[in-house]
């Protein structure tokens, strides 16, 4: 039984460290049968599972969860599907190179409450594909459907002949626990989604971790922006599952020539625009100012619930609540990201301006991750690309459906993205198969033209003896 109430976990290291023994010496073609049997297992309860998140979280809505699983089954299988994951992988005759693809050994892959169902999927999928055996450490809030999902795919992956403990599920980690999990000397990486506290826990745990960063994302309409559509597309965006998508819209920027335009475009499409003193009435209701982030109890809750829990009265198909706001910090809490259908609004004077307020917002706790611009101007688009710290700048498409790649657009469609440096990552890419491989390389001998042939006074001082070398050089060169 991989299900373990009261994790163990040395048993739990030492069944991993034997299905990764057993799982390194799969052929490509075993392993794909086990990758294609999963995804079809975790597609076939893509429903079931939205429903079972839905229901146990009370986060979002279960529709939109239906289309995290498919993404993260579907698209990311037909993603992963063709891709060399075992023995050699590429072969370069004439720089003689030959590249070898080996598993990491055992993961350790801790699962965010609001995607609790899809990034069980999608974690499991790129480990299986890579070999690689994986321990799903569930948020406590959804350890029922994260649990039930690893149970649904274990089984899939048994009938394949998949490694037996290839996946194993553990229940609820004290913060001790985890740690000494993520610090255990048979654990290959930890593959973290969660709150900053945890993926910096993971960071520091001395094991090699891939974490993401928060999502502060600003999207700027730019006059030359098709106005209905870009509303629109934002709307479909950050009401999507309510809101809880990393890469979904957090503030919106809007030059002051086409404001009113788009606040009646945002007003027809049932956005709610708060006057200053709703606004203050909000701000503690969504963050909190002493933790110095969004209350956990408003995280994909519907717009309208958030407005009563504010005390402000709303028309009943409010899809969007939104706030205009005079700065960005900590002095302007509802500049923050806040992972609910609530929206952060400014008026910039001109270009130049718009973009210091979205360079600004990103600075404010969204470093690395997502930028959003809608623009007919290729200009204008290549102008805030350059100047924007985000590993993903997406034009003219929704934030939420755009970062998570894949849709409308050919990012590798992942539920963990990289935020380089900034986000204190180690890359901006949209996280899949290919980054749980060790690569081996065989080098064999080649000349190499951009080497400088030996000249004794390029490389030594002219009172060296260099002859002897320099013959070496030579000889071998």
């Amino acid at each position: 039984m991989s299900h373990m109430e009261d994790v163990d976990i040395e048993k739990t290291m030492a069944k991993a460290a034997r299905a990764a023994a057993i799982f390194s010496q799969l052929d490509q073609e075993h392993t794909d049968r086990i990758v294609r049997a999963v995804y079809e297992a975790g597609f076939k309860n893509r429903v079931r599972l939205a429903k079972m998140a839905h229901e146990e979280t009370g986060i979002g809505k279960w529709q939109d969860k239906v289309l995290k699983n498919v993404i993260a089954t579907q698209l990311v299988y037909e993603d992963i599907k063709d891709e060399k994951t075992v023995g050699i992988i590429s072969e370069d005759r004439q720089r003689g190179i030959v590249e070898i693809a080996q598993p990491l050994g055992p993961i350790f892959a801790i699962i965010p409450v609001t995607n609790p169902t899809s990034t069980t999927l999608f974690k499991i999928l790129i480990s299986l594909k890579t070999r690689n055996p994986l321990i799903i450490r569930p948020h406590r809030n959804a350890a029922g459907c994260s649990s039930e999902t690893a149970r649904i795919c274990y089984e899939a992956a048994l009938k394949e002949d998949a490694p037996e403990d290839c996946i194993q599920w553990v229940g609820e980690m004290s913060r001790a626990q985890t740690q000494s999990m993520m610090g255990h000397k048979h654990l290959a990486l930890v593959l973290a989604t969660g709150g900053p506290g945890l993926v910096q826990a993971a960071y520091s745990s001395g094991t090699p971790a891939i974490g993401v960063g928060a999502g502060n994302v600003p999207v700027f309409i730019d006059k030359s922006a098709d106005i209905p559509f870009a509303v629109e597309q934002i709307l479909l965006s950050k009401t999507f599952d309510n809101g809880t998508v990393c890469a979904s819209e957090q503030a919106l920027v809007v030059e002051q020539s086409i404001a009113s335009d788009v606040v009646a475009a945002m007003q027809a499409q049932k956005a709610y625009f708060l006057s200053a003193e709703e606004s203050a009435r909000l701000e503690p209701v969504v963050f909190d100012r002493d933790k110095g982030n969004m209350m956990a109890s408003i995280v994909g809750k519907s717009a309208v619930e958030i407005a009563g829990r504010a005390n402000i009265e709303v028309p009943e198909d409010t899809r969007l609540l939104v706030t205009p706001q005079t700065g960005v910090g900590d002095a302007y809490p509802l500049s923050s990201e806040i992972l609910a259908p609530v929206l952060a609004f400014y008026k910039a004077d001109n270009f130049t301006h718009a973009v210091n307020l979205c360079i600004d917002l990103n600075f404010h706790g969204g470093i690395g991750h997502t930028a959003s611009i809608y623009a007919n101007d290729e200009d204008v688009i290549r102008q805030f690309a350059l100047l924007m710290n985000a590993g993903r700048i997406v034009v003219n498409t929704p934030s939420s459906q755009g970062g998570v790649g894949g849709i409308f657009n050919t990012l590798r469609p992942s539920f963990t993205l990289g935020c380089g440096t900034g986000g204190k990552n180690i890359t901006t890419d949209n996280i899949t198969a290919k980054h749980l491989l060790n690569i081996q390389r065989i080098a064999r001998r080649r000349v190499n033209d951009r080497f400088v042939r030996f000249d004794s006074r390029l490389y030594f001082d002219e009172s060296l003896d260099a002859g002897a070398i320099e013959g070496l050089f030579n000889r071998n060169l």
